[in-house]
């Protein structure tokens, strides 16, 4: 069965915690890379298992690349692979990111379908409709995506759900397009942001990033650049509402607040101060925290990869939560890891109802994807007992040091192998 962590319950999480670059940003900035010919270097990459996942897909494509602590090297030669093989795509979803560069640069990309996160279907319509507006053919065979393009123009594109992976992939196809193209109902979120920086310092022409319309002039080439990684917003939320759940005291530094307003805002409303620093923020929870109701949006909504961190507030919280899940339809499957922690909640579709207990109670709960594994660790934090929980290679795949960081926080959280006799 693997490691798995012992979490033992009673730790109030106090003190500072660093937040390192986004990893939903930093895997995008990778594919990036393959636009330009030449040496691209990233830098505050996190340290976690997906960045050397995306390295391999890379030299599997025909780069250059070379890791060291926080900084990622991409050399991209002049010819490109342009298949991307099942073997290095199937372990990170994210991987399909190299879709729009691979036809914006060969004009032709054979991509697998990928892996990752068990939350839901991910479909990619969207990114093959955006392509085909381009000039692209686009179909699935044999468990690819197959698309190519003998030129690729500038077009009108308008997204039925304004999702972070098609703009993305339609983005960096748009920027080596010819003409003018014009994304239409774009994701806002701010590692569009932070790789519309990227690309602008390659050379690309983009407005209005951070807005619902992307305007794309194409060029004929970009340059090799050197790009720092925004903090993770994901992972400073984390922190913000463990912090709040185990009645902590937290500076959370490393990440803009500004990209959290909406979580700041909830957790105040549950009683917790909140006051920004130079550095990032400060949550301060003093007693137990009142009930408050979420929704998952896109982006400048609450993200549902936080809706988990939610849920494990609202099991706590006195008084009664309505969490809604508007993204991701299996989400909700870490409820059912929560029930067995004592949380009282009950769904219906896509909306939980969390009536808030004084504190939960151990047991050995399963990680389904990479926020369940940190929320269900954060839920043994408020749980009598000792919570094992298992599957924690999920937790590895978003967090660098995670047990590390909870330990000198304050809280008794193990890494321990699996007992052969188990």
């Amino acid at each position: 069965m693997g490691e798995h962590f012992r979490v033992t319950g009673g730790a109030r999480l106090v003190g500072e915690v660093d937040v390192v670059g986004a990893k939903n940003s930093v895997l995008k900035l990778m594919a990036a890379a393959l636009l330009a010919e030449g040496t691209t270097t990233i830098t505050n990459c996190p340290e976690i298992l997906d960045v050397p996942l995306m390295g391999d897909v890379l030299r599997g494509l025909g780069c250059e690349v070379e890791i060291v602590g926080d900084v990622a090297t991409i050399t991209t030669p002049a010819e490109l692979n342009h298949r991307a093989d099942f073997a290095s795509m199937s372990k990170l979803r994210a991987s399909v990111c190299v879709l729009g560069p691979l036809v914006a640069r060969c004009r032709k990309a054979v991509v697998a379908l990928p892996g990752g996160d068990a939350i839901g279907s991910r479909p990619l319509d969207m990114h093959q409709a955006g392509l085909r507006k381009l000039g692209a053919t686009s179909g699935i065979e044999h468990g690819c995506v197959v698309a190519e393009a003998e030129n690729l123009h500038g077009a009108q594109i308008w997204l039925d759900f304004p999702s972070v992976g098609a703009t993305e992939n339609i983005l960096m196809a748009a920027v080596l397009a010819e003409g003018t193209t014009l994304i239409d109902n774009a994701a806002r979120e701010p590692e569009i942001v932070d790789l519309c920086v990227m690309l602008q310092q390659m050379g690309a022409k983009i407005e209005g990033a951070g807005t619902s319309t992307l305007t794309v002039h194409g060029v004929s080439k970009l340059e090799p650049t050197e790009h720092r990684v925004i903090g993770d917003r994901i992972v400073g939320a984390t922190w913000a509402l463990a912090a709040v759940a185990t009645r902590g005291d937290l500076h959370i530094k490393g990440v803009d607040p500004h990209h959290l307003d909406l979580v700041l805002e909830k957790l105040r409303a549950a009683g917790a101060e909140v006051t920004l620093t130079e550095q990032g923020f400060r949550v301060v929870q003093e007693g137990r925290p009142q009930a408050v109701d979420f929704v998952t949006l896109p982006y400048p909504g609450f993200a549902t990869d936080n809706q988990p961190f939610a849920v494990v507030l609202a099991a706590v919280c006195e008084g009664t939560s309505m969490i809604t899940e508007n993204v991701f339809e299996a989400r909700f499957r870490f409820i059912e890891e929560m029930m067995r922690l004592g949380a009282d909640a009950r769904t219906d579709g896509h909306h939980a109802v969390v009536r808030g207990v004084e504190k939960l109670s151990s047991a050995p709960v399963w990680a389904s994807d990479i926020r369940a594994g940190a929320g269900l660790v954060i839920a043994g934090l408020v749980a009598e007992g000792v919570t094992e929980v298992w599957d924690v290679f999920h937790i590895d795949r978003g967090y660098p040091r995670f047990v590390e960081n909870m330990q000198r926080l304050g809280a008794d959280v193990q890494r321990v192998s699996a007992d052969p006799e188990r």
